[in-house]
Parts: C-alpha cells; sequence; structure tokens
C-alpha cells in the first residue's frame, strides 16, 4: 500500500499553516514598526545631545534662521548670525562638519559659490531628520529657492521640527545686510523664533519640562508628493532653509475653541501644517531641552501640551506618564 496524503489532509495543512501566517504576521509588523520607532528616538536622542553640544561651545541652543529666503552659509557661524535652520547649525555636531562647511571661503556677500554649494547640500539628505516609519532618506519634491540659494525642485526634507511655543512671524528681509540688522519683536514663548539663540538661563521653566524638537504632522497622502499630488502645509520647503510655512517649526498653542494646535497621528485627508505628531500609533517622540526623549501620548491634555511648549510661563507642567 503506497503511503501519502489525501487531498483533504493537504488541505488541512496548507490551512494551519495559512492561519499560523496570518497569526505571526501582525506580530512581525508590530515588531518591525518597534524597531523603527526606536530608531526614531534614538534620532531625537541625537539631535538632543548635538543641541547641547552647540550650547556648550556656543552658548545658546541653535539658531531657528531668519526666513524662508535664506539657506544656511558657514561663513556666518552660529547664532542669530546664521541665516539658514536648526538643522544646518546643528550639522557639525552630528558629525556632518564637511556638509556644513560647503560654501566657506571667508565671503559674506551673496556669490555665486555660496549659492552653488546650497544647491549640492538640497541633494544631499541626512538619515537623521527622517523618520523611518515614514520615508526613506532621499530628496523630495519641493521648493528649494532661496536669496542665497539656485536650488531646485528636489530637496532633502525634516521630519521633525523646533518648537516655537504660540507660534512665531518671520522677517521679509532679503539681502544679508539687511537681514543682520534685523530685530524680531514677535511673539517668543518656545525655545525657537526668527533670530533665536536661547540661552540655559531663558528657560526658566525647567529643562526637563521644555519641549525642544519633536516629531511633526504630516498628510499620509503627501508623504511623497509628485504628478497631480502636491507637498503638504508645513512640508513643501527644504530641511536647510530658515523658519517659514512651519516646515521646521511647529506649535503648541491652545484655545478652547481651537484644535489645530493639538498633536496628531498622520492622517490622510487632514493638510494641516502647524502641530506636532507623526506617523507612530499612540504617541510622537519629544526631546527635552535636557536632552532626554519622551513619548507623548495624541491624547495629551492641550493646555498641558501647551504649556511644555514654553521655556518660560510660569506653570508647572511635567511630562504626563
Amino acid at each position: 500500500m503506497k503511503k501519502g496524503f489525501t487531498l483533504v489532509e493537504l488541505l488541512v495543512v496548507i490551512a494551519i499553516i495559512g492561519m499560523l501566517v496570518g497569526l505571526l504576521l501582525p506580530a512581525v509588523q508590530q515588531a518591525r514598526e518597534a524597531a523603527r520607532q526606536m530608531q526614531c528616538n534614538n534620532h531625537l536622542k541625537q539631535m538632543g545631545l548635538a543641541a547641547l553640544n552647540h550650547e556648550s561651545s556656543q552658548r545658546s541652543f541653535p539658531s531657528s534662521g531668519w526666513s524662508h529666503n535664506f539657506q544656511g552659509d558657514p561663513d556666518f557661524g552660529f547664532g542669530e548670525s546664521q541665516p539658514g535652520a536648526w538643522t544646518y547649525s546643528l550639522l557639525p555636531f552630528l558629525e556632518q562638519q564637511a556638509l556644513w562647511s560647503l560654501g566657506m571661503d571667508g565671503n559674506k556677500s551673496l556669490d555665486a559659490t555660496i549659492k552653488e554649494a546650497n544647491a549640492e547640500r538640497l541633494t544631499q539628505p541626512v538619515d537623521i531628520f527622517y523618520c523611518p516609519s515614514r520615508r526613506t532618506a532621499k530628496t523630495y519634491k519641493g521648493n528649494g529657492g532661496a536669496y542665497n540659494s539656485d536650488g531646485g525642485s528636489l530637496v532633502t526634507k525634516s521630519d521633525y521640527a523646533c518648537s516655537g511655543g504660540d507660534g512665531w512671524s518671520w522677517m521679509g528681509e532679503t539681502s544679508y545686510e539687511k537681514g543682520l540688522e534685523y530685530r524680531y519683536t514677535g511673539e517668543k514663548t518656545g525655545m525657537f523664533y526668527c533670530k533665536s539663540a536661547i540661552t540655559m538661563g531663558e528657560i526658566r521653566d525647567g529643562t526637563s519640562n521644555t519641549y525642544l524638537y519633536a516629531e511633526k504632522y504630516v498628510d499620509p497622502s503627501k508623504y511623497e508628493p509628485g504628478g497631480s499630488v502636491g507637498c503638504a502645509q508645513g512640508d513643501d520647503w527644504s530641511g536647510w532653509m530658515g523658519p517659514e510655512s512651519n516646515d521646521l517649526g511647529r506649535y503648541t498653542l491652545y484655545k478652547s475653541d481651537e484644535t489645530t494646535y493639538h498633536p496628531r497621528q498622520d492622517h490622510t485627508g487632514l493638510d494641516t501644517g502647524y502641530p506636532f505628531g507623526s506617523a507612530h500609533s499612540g504617541a510622537f517622540g519629544v526631546v527635552l531641552c535636557d536632552g532626554s526623549v519622551q513619548r507623548i501620548s495624541y491624547s495629551i491634555d492641550p493646555e498641558i501640551h501647551s504649556w511644555l511648549g514654553k521655556k518660560a510661563d510660569g506653570q508647572a507642567a511635567t511630562i504626563p506618564q
């Protein structure tokens, strides 16, 4: 008598294997997402340590830059004189000195050297500024043009933003000379604003109770714009520009009749550029001014969230556990 499987037995085995795969697949996906979230937390940790090293050497936290009209220029060093974004100022403290130094020639006036350098810098994404749960580190459709850049429409971006507290506005100057003279007089509740250079002593609410950088909200349908799909609000400029359009700065403003500034998980169809948020479920990542990283629930009380976004409002806010 020949031994073998009957058709019924074979079908039962296939069904059992299918059930096991169905049970294991969600677990595998959860494990992968947990690994990506851990990597995202590590990005925030590195940014926090880099900011503290910047503060130690420059006696202030990185500036957020001047406006969208400007990208970085190494000849202007650090602090409020640096026209580029906080991402640009962090580069030397993230082992990216060569990328930061592109265009350095001792000339503090606009020339072809810095324009060409900024155009090149736009094409060189830095992995640490991308959340692995959202997208890979590469260039994306966006606006790379600026007073000191001839960049094109494919640019490096950032999935993280600095904390602007109740919000800021930006200057409209479009020259180095006027930019250096400009003095910002708008809202200054957060750690960053136009030409900011916050010292450790200005964080009167405590470094462990004040947001520094965090993940930003982006409409998932616009993660990778192209064709008829445009860029998401707060994700349409490059990752090196000064503060504008909320690409590199988000807010925690609280009003009883306003929900736009509450943190959110990325949600298709909601295109807003103001709140913090992320592609992760349940919570988004934040690095505080002491360099520690926390996961903050999307359901955090909006008033507490608002207090944590300010550096000196006198409110006794602590990170919810």
